[in-house]
């Protein structure tokens, strides 16, 4: 699903000759090279759903990536190896997002299109923007207004649905809903924190 919703922008920008680097990450390695952690079925996929060859490097800001990055030719798509391989990543290491924002070279755009992480202060999401000029893709952009819409001018009643496990990345959001949506429904790992606040037994559930 998260491939299919960020093909938008990556054909937008392909069609029009960019020559297209794409970072992400896959599951939590935690700076740890696990094979089971690769990009390359991702890169698989993406081919398929492209019609077109996305190529894989064998690294993230190392000699593959840089010389894979540099023969790229207009409307050519570069898929790096999982982010989070490299601690730098969810450290938000300015010299880890110096090195990803070299890859696009002097006349290098930042697209920020990872809706899901866009919240963290990593390499990737916020450290690039640092030294590229930075815009948003078609999946933000949709969610901006979308969001932005529900919250601004709501149709009711309006019902929030929250999810995951992190209770302390969505208190701030959370607090800000109570003064807008009429209900808020909490599902995820994070029931369990809020059933076992009001003396629910959760055993050995996420708290």
């Amino acid at each position: 699903n998260r491939i299919i919703a960020s093909l938008p922008t990556i054909k937008a920008l392909s069609e029009r000759g960019a020559k297209v680097i794409l970072c992400s990450h896959m599951g939590k390695p935690k700076g740890e090279w696990k094979p089971e952690l690769s990009m390359a079925p991702v890169a698989k996929r993406l081919s398929e759903l492209l019609g077109k060859d996305v190529i894989l490097a064998k690294d993230i800001v190392g000699e593959d990536a840089k010389a894979k990055a540099a023969a790229l030719k207009p409307g050519q798509i570069l898929l790096l190896e999982n982010l989070r391989y490299d601690n730098g990543e969810t450290k938000n290491d300015p010299a880890f997002a110096k090195a990803l924002a070299d890859l696009a070279g002097a006349d290098g755009i930042y697209v920020s299109d990872a809706f899901g992480t866009v919240h963290r202060a990593h390499a990737s999401t916020a450290g690039v923007a640092a030294y590229l000029p930075a815009v948003s893709g078609f999946l933000i952009q949709k969610e901006l207004e979308v969001i932005g819409g529900a919250l601004a001018a709501p149709k009711r009643p309006l019902v929030a649905i929250l999810g995951g496990s992190k209770v302390s990345s969505k208190i701030g959001v959370i607090n800000n809903l109570l003064e807008i949506a009429d209900t808020i429904i909490i599902g995820g790992g994070m029931a369990y924190t809020f059933s076992a606040a009001q003396g629910g037994k959760i055993g050995d559930s996420l708290l």
